[in-house]
């Protein structure tokens, strides 16, 4: 694999050739499940995007408006794991610096530092807190640590136009705030995974860091739904399929990314989907087509 520094450049990927959208590629097995269970979300009024590419060639499988910018949720605290690596690689931080939480940085939903009576831990357990279980806490105390700006400016250097973490977890989102916790477009999440499994963020020292925070990810409900992994012990390789996932859930959100490698190929993928969240069986119509999109992965690999 070649470990020299990735980053997306806009002449590149406009010299680069490109599949036809809303279309899966002619194989058997093919995408066409999912691109008619995506297709009546769409039908429906949800916005939605996907990306799938080739581990090794970084070439595309499928994608449907794969370039379009859509909520993301937490997905974006990838970006803030790179910057804490990138950090780690150069000395500029220690995995084992203790730092303290404030009341400033108290915020509810995912994560369980919030429940726990440790006052403070070290920056690389608070790393691995977010990749675990997308740990609210640990990220605003990250964020305080490390500055959004050095996550925007690192992203930037990546190429990353379409993806961004725009702001700290909050509660509530006033008018003063970004709307959104992070956006991003499923060409570069997909992309993302892509660079970090072939040590291209960076380094590989850092690619693999990120990679292993992630690893300890406990969300399989939705695209790794269909994958048939405990969610609590995954990393290693199972009924010779291979995981890393990271998953972003918000009120009318769900958006995951990731890499699958099974017996067949290896794939890195993401897909976002933005819903009208009025009922159960409007969210429940939305998880059953991501579970089907994990599905033709998983028969694609295996």
């Amino acid at each position: 694999m070649n470990d020299a520094p990735l980053t997306r450049r806009r002449d590149a990927r406009a010299a680069s050739p490109t599949s036809a959208r809303h279309a899966a590629v002619t194989r058997d097995p093919s995408f066409r499940p999912s691109f008619r269970a995506l297709g009546q979300l769409a039908y429906g009024g949800a916005r939605v995007s996907v990306a799938v590419l080739e581990l090794d060639s970084g070439q595309p499988i499928f994608a449907v408006d794969e370039r379009i910018v859509l909520p993301t949720a937490s997905i974006g605290k990838i970006l803030l794991l790179v910057e804490v690596s990138a950090r780690l690689t150069e000395r500029r931080l220690s995995d084992f610096a203790i730092v303290d939480r404030e009341p400033r940085d108290a915020v509810a939903d995912s994560g369980i530092w919030r429940h726990l009576q440790a006052p403070a831990m070290p920056i690389s357990d608070l790393a691995a807190l977010v990749g675990a279980t997308s740990d609210n806490l640990a990220t605003n105390v990250l964020l305080r640590q490390i500055g959004l700006d050095a996550v925007r400016t690192r992203t930037e250097q990546l190429g990353l136009v379409r993806t961004a973490l725009l702001d700290v977890v909050r509660d509530t989102r006033g008018p003063d705030h970004a709307p959104q916790l992070s956006v991003g477009s499923a060409a570069e999440l997909s992309w993302l995974f892509h660079a970090l499994m072939h040590g291209q963020i960076i380094d590989r020292q850092t690619s693999d860091r990120v990679l292993g925070w992630l690893s300890l990810n406990t969300d399989l409900s939705l695209v790794a739904s269909a994958f048939g992994r405990d969610p609590l012990s995954h990393q290693g390789v199972e009924h010779n399929t291979w995981m890393i996932n990271k998953t972003g859930t918000d009120v009318g959100v769900r958006s995951e990314a990731g890499v699958l490698r099974g017996p067949r190929a290896g794939l890195t993928y993401a897909l976002s989907v933005q819903f009208d969240d009025r009922d159960l069986a409007s969210r429940l119509r939305v998880l059953d087509a991501m579970r089907t999109f994990g599905l033709d992965l998983l028969e694609w690999v295996h």
